[in-house]
């Protein structure tokens, strides 16, 4: 193994380690929250997304997030599965481009789309047929909103640890070469 992949593989550990304790605990308070308040519990949606936006803003390699996604489901066993289809969403706008390019945007794309598949898929468990439409808008909003505020704080930790010099021998190296790094699109745009 070359010491590119383990300084790589180290890092998502890490970074899974650290986000399985986040959504261990976030996973508990929004079933407790959902009990009593189930709109309310939307309100940490974002925090599903965060460790796979600090992952892949860090390291910028094709299924960084998944790779997190599954290392943080492990640590919270119980939510495996839900660590995994939120990582899936950070990662899918890189997909979609088949990892050409790593840009801003694509987080809050992925944010923005589980935002809105999210209610969409659990309108039954929360019964949003029998809300008023008002209400339902909110639920909408709030988890839209969330999701965003996750992605974007993934987004500035990210950044932070990738100015602090965290991993910087396990990012990918091309994209840069190219003027195609973190937060440049194809024509250099942020």
């Amino acid at each position: 193994m070359s010491r590119v992949s383990t300084v790589y593989l180290l890092t998502c550990a890490a970074i899974g380690v650290a986000g399985g304790a986040l959504l261990w605990g976030a996973g508990w308070i929004a079933g407790a929250v959902f009990a009593v308040a189930p709109f309310l519990s939307v309100a940490g949606a974002g925090l599903w997304l965060l460790p796979a936006a600090v992952g892949m803003r860090l390291l910028e390699r094709p299924g960084t997030a998944l790779l997190i996604g599954l290392l943080s489901g492990l640590v919270a066993f119980p939510f495996l599965g839900a660590s995994l289809w939120w990582a899936f969403f950070i990662e899918l706008p890189f997909l979609v481009v088949l990892y050409r390019f790593y840009t801003t945007w694509q987080y809050f794309a992925g944010a923005a789309a589980v935002g809105l598949v999210y209610p969409i898929l659990s309108w039954a468990s929360f019964d949003l047929g029998s809300v008023p439409v008002g209400l339902q808008v909110t639920f909408f909003a709030l988890t839209m909103a969330s999701c965003l505020v996750g992605a974007g704080l993934g987004v500035l930790i990210g950044d932070r640890l990738r100015k602090a010099g965290v991993a910087k021998l396990a990012r990918r190296r091309g994209l840069a070469s190219r003027g195609m790094g973190r937060g440049a699109g194809p024509a250099g745009q942020h």
